[in-house]
């Protein structure tokens, strides 16, 4: 029962409330976001000045049209569920047509959270940037996370779309133009820490070569030591990813809850190949 998914507790006539109510919150969410980021913009302009300024102005700008196009994006989704709904369900209600459909269901809902989630997580990570008390690198992972979860909203549509639907291709060029903006925001943060940095670089000139040269084996300790670091966090990262992904296979079920055993190997690939006989 622990091993079961966390979905299958709800009953399936809630299935399709649950769509509904997933959607409508994630578009509170994103209105939600550009509000925040309309309000940051403001704080920024009258706490900051020059190229402090111009890079906040810069990135929330970015972030904004990203917050634009993820709307657009779930507005053109939740027209094409119904249409789907509509053309498949036949005498049957929207409740029935997602009860039958449940594992298609389920997908929508995880979606659209994803998509939901991520844009949250988005604006808190450039409110942090903006007050100088988060990474640069944060806005960049959520930008990813945000193209990823659009992706799998996409693919989770598509499954029951009509290829010649019009709907459909709306969905795609949505999908693309969040990602085209998505790679904007990651873009304008790049090049805003890039200037940041470039504006507090340090001055060497008053060195003496015997502190320049104490600096400089410090500062090859240092990369040694990020190294190791760094090398270290791809480890972790990997070893993540297969638990990932290991919990995500897990919960690929037969309809009646039990878990598809792993087909097992051929016995033949295991033989030795007949040694080739003498002319």
């Amino acid at each position: 029962q622990e091993l079961r998914p966390k979905s299958l507790d709800i009953k399936q006539e809630e299935l399709g409330d649950m769509v509904e109510k997933e959607m409508a919150s994630t578009s509170e969410a994103i209105e939600d976001a550009v509000r925040r980021i309309e309000e940051m913009m403001s704080q920024a302009r009258n706490e900051s000045s020059g190229v402090k300024l111009e890079v906040n102005e810069r990135i929330l700008n970015s972030c904004t049209d990203l917050m634009k196009a993820i709307r657009l994006l779930v507005m053109t989704s939740t027209n094409l569920q119904k249409e789907i709904v509509e053309s498949g369900r036949g005498a049957a209600t929207t409740q029935e047509f997602y009860a039958k459909n449940s594992r298609w269901t389920e997908g929508l809902i995880s979606a659209s959270k994803a998509v939901g989630w991520g844009a949250t997580q988005l604006v808190e990570s450039a409110d942090r940037v903006v007050l100088h008390t988060g990474k640069y690198e944060e806005l960049i992972v959520c930008s990813h996370e945000i193209a990823a979860s659009t992706a799998q909203l996409v693919a989770a549509s598509k499954v029951k779309a009509e290829k010649s639907s019009r709907n459909l291709g709306r969905l795609q060029e949505c999908s693309r133009n969040v990602n085209e903006m998505a790679a904007n925001v990651v873009a304008s943060t790049k090049s805003g820490q890039e200037q940041i940095e470039e504006k507090d670089t340090m001055d060497f000139s008053g060195m003496s070569l015997i502190k320049l040269k104490k600096e400089e084996m410090e500062t090859q300790v240092k990369v040694l030591e990020l190294e190791k670091r760094l090398e270290g966090e791809r480890v972790r990262l990997g070893e993540l990813r297969k638990q990932h992904y290991a919990l995500a296979g897990a919960y690929d079920a037969t309809e009646d809850g039990e878990a598809k055993p792993a087909p097992a190997p051929r016995r033949g690939i295991l033989k030795k190949p007949p040694l080739a006989q003498k002319p």
